[in-house]
């Protein structure tokens, strides 16, 4: 078991450090998130289960949730605004069959996108990526960034009938 974490570990660590230096860009910080990550994936191995996904899959949900995690403990430890409100109850039944059916239309319209467009918007607004971070590595402007977000969420927005992104 240790030895297929240690393989993991090795072939994943520049992806792990990828997700979470997007969100947490503080050495320091971004350290102790993969210290974190490196502890739940120890603890998650023996229930990791293939048919749900790949390993990187798997790796990148993880990385990405402790890092939005720490992000938030970081906001509360500064007694900064935290950029998301937890509701402090479950959703009802109702509540919940809304939000999967919701989170059913967005999955496939976003894989009705073309590849590229659909990797941009997941980068940006599922990975947090930084616009002069993605049009540094896409090789283009902020400028062009924005554009094509902005015609990515258009394209979004009727595709699932909403009035505004």
């Amino acid at each position: 078991m240790a030895g297929d974490l240690e393989r993991l570990l090795d072939k994943y660590s520049g992806m792990m450090a990828y997700v979470v230096r997007g969100i947490l860009p503080q050495d320091q910080e971004a350290e102790e998130c993969l210290a974190e990550v490196r502890k739940k994936l120890a603890e998650g191995l023996p229930r990791y289960d293939p048919e749900k996904g790949s390993h990187a899959t798997w790796i990148t949900a993880v990385c990405r949730h402790a890092a939005i995690d720490h992000r938030r403990r970081l906001d509360r430890r500064q007694g900064e605004a935290l950029t998301e409100e937890l509701a402090d109850s479950a959703p009802g039944p109702e509540e919940q069959l809304l939000q999967r059916e919701r989170a059913e239309r967005l999955r496939d319209a976003l894989l009705a996108l073309p590849d590229g467009e659909r990797r941009l918007f997941y980068r940006k607004y599922y990975y947090l990526q930084s616009t002069a971070q993605l049009a540094a590595e896409l090789g283009t402007t902020e400028r062009a960034v924005e554009g094509k977000l902005y015609r990515i969420r258009k394209k979004l927005q009727r595709e699932l009938g909403g009035d505004r992104w």
